[in-house]
């Protein structure tokens, strides 16, 4: 803190002690009108909630303290905010703020004293906003031919949405919001057909936002039924597949043992046909592709001890158990 601020909050004190009405008005002042690193803004305020000041220090908590009606255009706020990095037309802007809006909301997470945060209604309706885009990016690629020179544009444009929504969902998982977005993806049906029709070189980053929920699922941070889970990967572990190969050349960023991980664990949380009907699929995937495949090797070997190792069989029908009660002899 420095001197003349310290010399002030003391000043204060005193004059509040001995009732020196024109000294606190005049360390109120100086206060309202000089700057505060975040540990004196501490400060200020555990004092001025001390002396019980009331109406002569309204001036200098203005620059803190939310009004009454505030916390009814929280969420309006944080709508044009994300609304506001989405569509930001500078790429490295754009990636700044994404980190610094994902680093605030996280601290928000961790600070149970926080009053405001942003609602699962916004993040959802700025989710949707993207997929609407992402379908209609895809079908106009669809349509488009192959020699206009406007078609980097807009594959440059659905890479842009994926990345969008891979954001999103980001902080979905951070704030534990992400269990209907599963099965919001998994009922792309529409998408994931138009996906698997551009070239992969294009696509691939949609193929990331199925990783990340496998990821999330694999470590217990998003907890869904059986069902959820296993129609996200009826309706996207195609296009993962397929798309494995770019997106681990495509960016440094992509953590391929992180990915195989995710998905394993994904997968052997379904029941044991599902998890053979997926298995023997990628099995034989695998000895043709090799490594432009994710190697999930572990998940088969978990597979393979649970179908020919162990086989537990029938659980037994506990509603015909019986409980017995001894009387041991002293």
């Amino acid at each position: 803190m420095s001197y003349f601020n310290q010399v002030q909050i003391n000043c204060s004190e005193v004059s509040a002690a001995i009732m020196f009405d024109a000294g606190i008005n005049s360390c109120l002042e100086y206060l309202e009108a000089v700057p505060w690193s975040e540990d004196e803004e501490e400060k200020v305020l555990s004092l001025l909630c001390q002396l019980e000041l009331h109406g002569s220090m309204t001036e200098v908590l203005q620059r803190v303290l939310s009004e009454p009606s505030t916390s009814v255009r929280t969420d309006d706020i944080f709508l044009k905010l994300l609304s506001g990095v989405l569509q930001a037309k500078d790429d490295k802007a754009r990636r700044e703020m994404k980190t610094l809006i994902s680093r605030l909301l996280r601290e928000d997470s961790f600070d149970y004293n926080s009053r405001f945060d942003v609602s699962k209604d916004t993040l959802y309706h700025l989710c949707h906003r993207c997929l609407c885009s992402l379908v209609l990016c895809l079908s106009e690629a669809m349509c488009m031919d192959s020699s206009r020179q406007d078609r980097g544009v807009l594959m440059a444009e659905i890479a842009r949405e994926a990345d969008n929504l891979q954001w999103l969902v980001d902080i979905l998982i951070d704030k534990r919001m992400a269990n209907d977005f599963v099965k919001l993806w998994a009922d792309q049906k529409e998408l994931a057909e138009l996906h698997s029709r551009i070239p992969t070189m294009y696509r691939h980053e949609i193929s990331r936002i199925t990783a990340q929920l496998c990821i999330a699922i694999g470590r217990g941070n998003i907890l869904v039924p059986k069902d959820s889970r296993f129609s996200l990967l009826s309706t996207w572990l195609d296009a993962l597949y397929e798309d494995f190969r770019w997106m681990r050349r495509a960016s440094r960023s992509v953590d391929k043992k992180l990915i195989e991980e995710g998905l394993g664990q994904t997968i052997l949380t379904l029941s044991l046909r599902q998890q053979q009907v997926i298995l023997l699929n990628w099995f034989h995937r695998f000895l043709n592709k090799g490594d432009d495949y994710p190697n999930i090797q572990r998940a088969f070997e978990v597979w393979w001890r649970r179908a020919f190792i162990r086989q537990y069989g029938d659980v037994p029908d506990s509603s015909n158990m019986q409980i017995t009660i001894c009387n041991y002899p002293t």
